[in-house]
């Protein structure tokens, strides 16, 4: 896949502290973001578990919501790397798609918390931040489910009347869910409702049933 650049939103300051110092303050906010969301996250309280004064993290940051878009792009960079960890070589497209199936429960259960701050900047009440908002990720993904649906239809693995933009955004939708579903309280219980009790702990049935769902609607007849 394509590299990702996404807009800065931080402070030159920002780059000239050490690597580890980054990191730490990035994690700190990550965990405030998602457990108390982006209006009951509070950044004084992010600067003194950080260990830093509130002076340098402004020093560092705009404003609360600069820090949450640093959140989300340091969240985009982290994805782009397991994604790149995935193996894609000498395989078709459904097994690309079962691979990436399989990289968002894993990216899910080691992660979650990042996903539960990108359901928090979905809701409407997070609207204006909207704008400001990287869509790298999502063009990356975009390029590559329509470059890949294009070989496979070339290929007469697809179907020849498959909308290939429909299709890209239902395989990206079902990848999404795929990973709420593991990360958030809300679609743990709507997991299990759906397909039982134990969902979630019996990973291979998730892939597989999703992996026959997506054969079943594209594969030719």
């Amino acid at each position: 896949m394509v590299t990702a650049t996404a807009k800065k939103h931080h402070k030159d300051t920002f780059e000239k502290i050490s690597p580890q110092k980054r990191e730490r303050i990035i994690r700190i906010a990550t965990q405030e973001f998602a457990k108390n969301g982006f209006k009951g996250a509070n950044i004084n309280i992010i600067a003194k578990k950080a260990g830093i004064s509130i002076g340098s993290m402004y020093n560092y940051f705009e404003s609360k919501e600069d820090l949450l878009l640093t959140v989300i792009n340091e969240a985009y960079k982290l994805l782009e790397k397991v994604l790149g960890s995935v193996s894609l070589e000498n395989k078709n497209f459904y097994e690309k798609i079962e691979e990436l199936v399989k990289a968002a429960q894993k990216f899910a259960r080691e992660y979650p918390e990042i996903h539960q701050v990108y359901l928090d900047i979905t809701s409407e009440g997070l609207s204006h931040l909207t704008p400001r908002l990287s869509k790298t990720i999502e063009y990356i993904t975009i390029e590559f489910y329509r470059h890949e649906l294009e070989a496979a239809k070339r290929e007469g693995i697809v179907r020849q009347d498959v909308d290939i933009n429909v299709a890209s955004l239902c395989i990206d939708n079902i990848l999404v869910l795929t990973q709420f579903s593991y990360t958030s309280e809300y679609f743990k219980e709507r997991l299990k409702l759906f397909i039982g009790p134990d969902a979630l702990n019996d990973d291979e049935r998730i892939v597989k049933g999703v992996m026959d769902f997506i054969k079943n609607a594209m594969m030719p007849k």
